[in-house]
């Protein structure tokens, strides 16, 4: 067999992985482009529910939750955004099942074993930290953002009387693009950290990194996370703190699970008679 023989064999199976690539890449294409059109129709009750967190922390200081559009446009555009959101977490079930059909067949039965599970944990644990920002951090964050805010004297002024004179009123008149900016800015910041146990396990898992070695590296970590949280959340001492927090909470547990891999790994070896002390 001759050296161009040797060379059309091996393309040909580059070839099929690239054709099988392609077909699960549309495929998860189309399923995002019908989920942001469904959210699209509805994007108006998605909003109106990803403004509550605001909405009741002003029905808290007694004001109306009245967010406006500076720009013709920045109504599309809310709708667009929330579309690409609704849509992304629509067909991520079906985009995680592409994705899991291409790579699994080039993997041994343990490796399957040992893949799934992550899979399915991290769209649950990025559930967990979208829902933590939701629900916790934002309201939280609003709550500080709009204690700044400054109410003036009511009442008819009488003249030479500074006690009836009307002070300065900056009040919140929020843009509806800017809210949704950051919203989704703290859902996709918790979302992401919370796959850091994810993360981090599968790297265990696959002898990358080590129980001992995170716990050596801590301090780094730590400043690390602290970066971190100055990075991706506003300029505000609650937020960045609860996202430290949470961060390195997770960066331990992260540390036990890898510990109990390596547990299991060497009781494995020991079974099977290969582990030496």
């Amino acid at each position: 067999m001759s050296a161009s023989d040797d060379l059309d064999e091996s393309a040909a199976p580059l070839i099929e992985h690239l054709a099988e690539l392609r077909t699960r890449l549309i495929r998860s294409v189309i399923a995002f482009l019908i989920g942001m059109i469904i959210c699209f129709t509805v994007a108006t009750p998605i909003f109106n529910f990803l403004t509550d967190p605001l909405c009741q922390v002003l029905s808290d200081r007694g004001q109306d939750c009245d967010l406006i559009f500076i720009s013709p446009q920045e109504g599309f555009f809310v709708a667009i955004k929330v579309s690409l959101l609704g849509g992304l977490m629509l067909s991520f079930p079906v985009i995680a099942h592409q994705m899991w059909r291409f790579v699994a067949p080039g993997l041994y039965k343990n490796e399957k074993g040992a893949f799934l599970p992550f899979l399915v944990a991290s769209p649950v644990m990025f559930l967990l930290g979208a829902s933590f920002a939701f629900y916790v951090v934002t309201p939280l964050a609003y709550d500080f953002f709009l204690g700044f805010q400054q109410f003036g004297a009511e009442g008819e002024a009488v003249p030479g009387d500074p006690a009836t004179t009307p002070g300065l009123s900056v009040v919140f008149q929020g843009s509806a693009q800017e809210y949704l900016n950051l919203t989704i800015k703290f859902i996709v910041a918790f979302g992401m950290c919370f796959q850091l146990p994810v993360l981090l396990t599968l790297m265990g898992k696959a002898g990358l990194v080590s129980s001992e070695g995170l716990g050596n590296v801590r301090k780094y970590a730590v400043v690390a996370i602290l970066v971190l949280a100055a990075l991706v959340t506003p300029p505000d001492v609650i937020t960045q703190v609860i996202l430290f927090v949470v961060v390195y909470g997770l960066y331990e547990v992260s540390i036990f699970l890898v510990k109990r891999v390596e547990t299991k790994r060497e009781a494995k070896l020991r079974a099977e008679g290969y582990y030496d002390d």
